[in-house]
């Protein structure tokens, strides 16, 4: 006896060379159905739906506790065939095949249900996995027929946020930062540096500029270091999880006893590092850059930045070309003429309303990363 209905696929066509979708594009694809004998269907629609997740678990005790959360941005339906006593809302739309409605008495063979979506113009974060959390946008079709379990099928896209951060004074703002460090025991003397980053904001693949002054009255040699890492962030009942990843570690030349040196550093950002997530209210993708001192026999003096990471431009801008690294020297930030923003990075090889800001940190306890949750 042949199955009644072989397969259901749902697919869509790319707009771009990196599949990626932002705010405002259209989603187009079709529905595949196959079946291998004529039946009755119900229902037939395909969903568009963009979501927030996290989910994970804690041990009080005997108690095992639930930590979840979401947030829902938009959720369309489009109907190839409408069960009739399904009401219609603002966010159904019957689909047509030239006119004229889908029959729901379906032949055998291979039938294709074209659709089209316009991703709301909306201030929605860019998808994301993480290890207790996932930011998801999806189509999934759905064939509902009497008395049977209805067929699905899923895909997602991959968005990117429109958000416009190159307008942000912040992002362009510079960052300063310097700590001493007297040391004792088996060193003698003491240690200070001096750091500088140009700026906040920096694209993917983007030179971050590290501007260093240290200064070496101690006994030992020092050796300078850098660390980029990542640091996800989950929201849930008042509860939060971190989770932190080294995402690339640099090493500069030792400086020797009783000396002093002035040096630039650029520490090039991942292109494939993931943008940060700032306007998801459960869930933050933020970035750090570490620079420390590796000094014998002794803790680490160390400072730490916060830095913004955001898409590489799909089209160059038409701007002034970065300065070269000797042109910074060490003068003074805060200039009343900072480099322009928007520089655009060399491309890599070819391969509803606003929502509510997380809870501040000293808010809540920090946890370790649990496995990952799946796809729920």
């Amino acid at each position: 006896m042949p199955t009644t209905v072989k397969s259901l696929k749902v697919t869509y066509n790319p707009v771009n060379e990196k599949n990626t979708f932002t705010s405002g594009d259209c989603v187009s694809g079709e529905v595949t159905l196959e079946l291998g004998k004529e039946c009755t269907v119900d229902s037939l629609l395909i969903k568009f739906k963009g979501k927030a997740e996290v989910l994970w678990t804690e041990r009080h005790g005997q108690t095992t506790v639930v930590y979840h959360s979401k947030d829902k941005y938009f959720s369309i339906k489009h109907y190839f065939i409408r069960d009739k006593d399904v009401k219609g809302d603002d966010n159904q739309t019957l689909l047509t095949n030239n006119g004229e409605t889908y029959r729901n008495v379906v032949a055998a063979g291979c039938h294709v249900y074209p659709f089209t979506f316009q991703i709301p113009f909306q201030n929605m974060p860019s998808s994301f996995q993480g290890c207790v959390g996932k930011i998801v946008y999806s189509l999934e079709a759905k064939l509902s027929r009497s008395m049977r379990i209805p067929t699905k099928d899923s895909t997602k896209i991959n968005f990117v946020s429109k958000e416009d951060l190159t307008g942000d004074p912040e992002l362009m703002t510079p960052q300063h930062e310097s700590k001493d460090k007297k040391l004792k025991v088996l060193n003698s003397g003491m240690v200070a540096m001096d750091v500088n980053l140009e700026k906040t904001g920096f694209f993917q693949g983007e030179g971050l500029k590290v501007l260093a002054c240290i200064h070496n009255n101690s006994s030992r040699k020092i050796t300078p270091k850098y660390c980029v890492y990542r640091k996800h962030i989950f929201f849930a009942r008042g509860r939060r999880k971190v989770s932190t990843k080294d995402l690339l570690k640099e090493v500069g030349d030792p400086i020797l006893p009783s000396a002093n040196e002035k040096f630039t550093r650029v520490i090039t950002i991942p292109f494939d590092a993931e943008p940060s997530i700032l306007n998801c209210s459960i869930i933050k993708a933020e970035y750090r850059l570490r620079v420390y001192l590796d000094v014998k026999y002794a803790s680490d003096p160390e400072i730490k930045f916060s830095i913004v990471i955001l898409p590489a431009p799909q089209v160059p801008a038409v701007l002034a070309p970065p300065p070269a690294a000797s042109g910074f020297g060490f003068e003074p930030f805060g200039s009343t003429n900072p480099p322009a923003w928007g520089i655009v990075p060399p491309h890599p090889p070819a391969a509803s309303g606003p929502l509510d800001p997380p809870p501040p940190y000293g808010a809540y306890g920090m946890y370790p990363p649990l496995t990952d949750f799946g796809n729920k």
